[in-house]
């Protein structure tokens, strides 16, 4: 038996007491009684040849060895108690423990072993040898044949092989502290179990030997059998004890703890499992979470030249494509460029393997030396590191899930940004230092058209345009922003260290930067942010008022001009936008939201051929609410639809009167553009032209500019869905737009409204004459009738109905009147003619 360790300083107590050196010096002393014991006993004369032979025993026997590594000290058991029981008896004492000593010499420098533990080695066989003979000679030992014999010398070498067995755990306890129980059961039995045989063998050995030498032959072959089949018993225990080793890791890897302690935990533990010197584990970058190099290293070094560079030979050849296991590098048959990488490392061995991963890109596990300076990475050792790959891969998909979960948990799925509760952490975390002073601006932007994408197109194209936002944002906001996606449309943008006024001049450029066409579903779509703006500590010291206050800003920029400051004025503005958006159901119910009506004449004949319906809000607290304040509103809830279908029954049923009175005038109503991506909308203007009994050919929708030429409108068939229904669609606010007369020839228009801005302006400027002429020209060549609003005086009207416009529509003619003063007007200003040939219903015009 034998200990072998690395000459190494531990950092434990008493550090000049845990050198190697210490143990072997320790060693001498206790050896040098039992050596001159052993010379002054009765010397027995043997010749050179048999000194040389049982040299070579002892060589033989230590050369194969089971080895039991405990930390970096490795204890080796042989079969040399049967080559001792034989030299005991054949030569004496003090041969034994010469050439006993003598082939320990011989084998650890072949194996270049430190002097120091060659030193304690050769003093334990002397202890060992001494022990042996010393309790011989105070047993009964009679002839060789006398079993009394036989059981004298178990009683004698067995316990000098324990003695042995203490002086190596007192070596160990001395340099690297108490090994543990269960260790020091594994040191021990083998005496219980190697030992006895081995002394049996060698009694039956001298036994023969004693009758005749020629049993040599017959000793010989046999001798050789049973030291096969012991070096097979101790390679089947090494494959044990690494299965063991496996079984172990995998139970420990069960326990591991979260996150870099986890990890680190996983290391230790292939380090401890391999005894080996250092194991070092490169991920690469996953989520949020940078490239990362672990290490647990016997000196306590955190990091070590090597793994972490993806240019390192080692371990670009372990992670090589097509590499099935571990790869072992070794000097003695390294060639030049691994010998480089292994002296990079200051590493005799390195095993290297592959680790998958759930970024794509594999990480790598590698270690590096066994602690033990008689022990070398063997076939057995990959063997295990590959089985315990598995249970590593394992725990690396473990915690990478659970940076998932986390991931996930702070991140929008869609776009990859900080989601709310992250930016919530983002803006404490920064303002925690110092409250009332740290600055930093937080941007609120809305998608300016998300609803109505996901109302034509459906989610696919509305995720696409918010990945296309969030890829704006990422590419032109400041480098220290962090960006966040809120709920639905909304994205945020962090700005630490700004002021108010860097902020806001921050948010302009965002805005100008973000303000442009997208290829969407094939389609090309305008994408438009609303911005809000809040600053830190101007507009609050906390998250929560910081974020609620660039909400209210949002609202404001949405009512205005794009881009809003918070301020306190908006607070109540706000209030107010949230007391009508609950009351607007209410309103309607209750009468407050009500229709009044502009006459529209024919230019020629004076004939009133329609009235547009525009709505009203006469509010109990606020008064007159304007139009596109709850229009806008209720587009943004939601509860546009509702308000329009409360538009259309009123304009319908003030129809349905006239028809009932044998008259018939068309009504016109308004369409938000968001009413045009609604999927039930030609279903629920069917309906109502049904409930109150009125043709199509009576009712004019009114369309924006925009909604018309929209691609998502273009591209669904709602404008030819609801001209099949008999009806006339009809553009408003015609000029004020993009789009061109030639873009109305693709689509299902009757009539164009030539925007009052340019009618205003004819009768003080040419310019504008020229504008209305030639879009009446030009809807006229496409088939399209021309309505001018905003005549306001005979001047405009003359004009316009010499340059052939069909419809005139203004305060000349009327201002826009509720249904009791619009009877009281037709009643006074109106005459009836007769229906028109081919129709039914008579007439209604304006008398001169």
């Amino acid at each position: 038996m034998a200990v072998a360790d690395r000459a190494r300083s531990a950092a434990l107590s008493w550090p000049a007491l845990r050198r190697p050196g210490v143990a072997a010096l320790a060693g001498i002393p206790i050896a040098a009684p039992f050596l001159f014991y052993l010379a002054g006993d009765a010397a027995i004369s043997v010749s050179p040849w048999e000194v040389l032979g049982l040299c070579l025993a002892f060589f033989a026997a230590e050369s194969i060895r089971l080895t039991i590594e405990v930390r970096s000290h490795t204890f080796q058991c042989s079969g040399s108690e049967t080559v001792l029981v034989l030299a005991l008896v054949e030569a004496g004492g003090l041969w034994t423990a010469f050439t006993w000593a003598a082939a320990l010499t011989v084998l650890y420098a072949r194996q270049r072993l430190a002097l120091p533990k060659t030193v304690f080695n050769v003093a334990a066989s002397v202890v060992q040898v001494g022990v042996a003979v010393l309790l011989l000679d105070l047993l009964p030992v009679g002839s060789l044949t006398d079993p009394v014999t036989w059981f004298c010398y178990l009683l004698a070498v067995l316990p000098a092989a324990a003695v042995g067995t203490l002086l190596i755990v007192g070596a160990i306890t001395l340099t690297q502290g108490y090994p543990g129980h269960a260790m020091l059961t594994q040191l021990f039995v083998p005496a219980l179990v190697v030992y006895p045989v081995s002394v049996v063998v060698g009694l039956v050995t001298a036994l023969l030997v004693d009758r005749t030498a020629w049993a040599w032959l017959l000793l010989v072959p046999v001798l050789l059998v049973l030291g096969l089949l012991y070096r097979r018993f101790a390679l089947v225990t090494r494959e044990r004890e690494s299965l063991e080793r496996v079984y172990d890791f995998a139970r420990r890897v069960e326990n591991l703890g979260q996150g870099d302690a986890g990890t680190h935990e996983l290391v230790a533990a292939v380090r401890e499992l391999l005894n080996a010197e250092r194991v070092a584990l490169w991920l690469p970058p996953y989520l949020d979470e940078g490239p990362r190099l672990v290490v647990d290293a016997e000196d306590g070094a955190a990091w070590y030249d090597g793994p972490g560079d993806p240019e390192d030979l080692l371990r670009r050849r372990a992670v090589t494509a097509g590499t099935t296991g571990p790869v072992l590098f070794t000097a003695a048959r390294a060639d030049a460029a691994e010998l480089a990488a292994l002296a990079r490392r200051r590493a005799a061995e390195v095993l290297g393997a592959p680790i998958a991963t759930a970024a794509g890109e594999p990480g790598y596990l590698e270690v590096c030396d066994r602690r033990a300076d008689t022990v070398n990475f063997a076939d057995g050792d990959r063997a295990a590191l590959e089985s315990m790959l598995t249970h590593v891969n394992a725990a690396i998909r473990q915690q990478q899930l659970l940076v998932q979960i986390r991931y996930d948990a702070d991140h929008d799925r869609l776009t990859g940004l900080p989601n709310r509760q992250r930016l919530v952490a983002e803006i404490d975390e920064l303002l925690a230092a110092d409250p009332t002073a740290t600055r930093a601006g937080l941007i609120l932007a809305s998608l300016a058209n998300h609803s109505e994408i996901v109302d034509t197109l459906g989610h696919a194209a509305s995720d696409e345009l918010l990945l296309v936002t969030a890829g704006l944002l990422r590419e032109h906001a400041p480098a220290q922003a962090v960006l966040a996606r809120m709920e639905g449309e909304q994205f945020a943008v962090l700005l630490p260290g700004l002021s108010l006024a860097a902020t806001e001049r921050a948010a302009r450029r965002l805005r100008e930067a973000t303000s442009t066409r997208a290829r969407v579903a094939g389609l090309d779509l305008e994408v438009s942010l609303t911005i809000g703006v809040a600053a830190a500590p101007v507009h609050g010291t906390d998250s929560g008022t910081l974020m609620q206050r660039a909400d209210v800003a949002l609202l404001a920029g949405a009512a205005g001009k794009g881009v809003a400051s918070y301020h306190p004025v908006l607070d109540q503005q706000s209030l107010r936008r949230l007391q009508l958006g609950t009351e607007i159901e209410q309103a309607m119910a209750e009468g407050q939201i009500t229709v009044v009506f502009q006459p529209i004449i024919d230019a020629r004949s004076s004939d009133i051929v329609s009235v547009e319906t525009l709505v009203r809000w006469a509010h109990p607290r606020y008064g007159a609410v304007a139009p596109d304040e709850f229009i806008h509103l209720a587009e943004q809830i939601g509860r546009i639809g509702p308000l329009t279908d409360h538009v259309l029954d009123l304009a319908l049923a003030r129809c349905r009167k006239w028809l009932d009175q044998d008259i018939s005038l068309s009504v016109s109503v308004n369409l938000s553009a968001r009413c045009l991506t609604e999927p039930d909308l030609v279903e629920r203007v069917e309906r109502a032209l049904r409930r109150h009994g009125v043709p199509g050919e009576l009712l004019i929708l009114e369309l924006t500019e925009g909604s018309v030429v929209d691609d998502s409108v273009r591209s669904s068939t709602v404008l030819a869905d609801l001209h099949a229904l008999g009806l006339r669609l009809s553009m408003d606010d015609f000029g004020t737009g993009y789009s061109s007369l030639s873009q109305l020839r693709q689509l299902p228009i009757d009539e164009v409204k030539i925007d009052k801005s340019f009618v205003l302006g004819m009768s003080t400027s040419q310019g504008e004459s020229f504008i209305a002429r030639s879009i009446i020209e030009l809807a006229h060549n496409l088939g399209l009738r021309v309505v001018a609003e905003g005549v306001e005086d005979e001047l405009t009207r003359n004009a316009l109905a010499e340059m052939g416009c069909d419809k005139l529509q203004g305060f000349l003619v009327s201002r826009p009147l509720p249904d009791d003063r619009l009877e009281s007007w037709l009643l006074a200003r109106a005459g009836v003619r007769s229906a028109a040939p081919g129709a039914t219903h008579r007439r209604l015009f304006v008398r001169a």
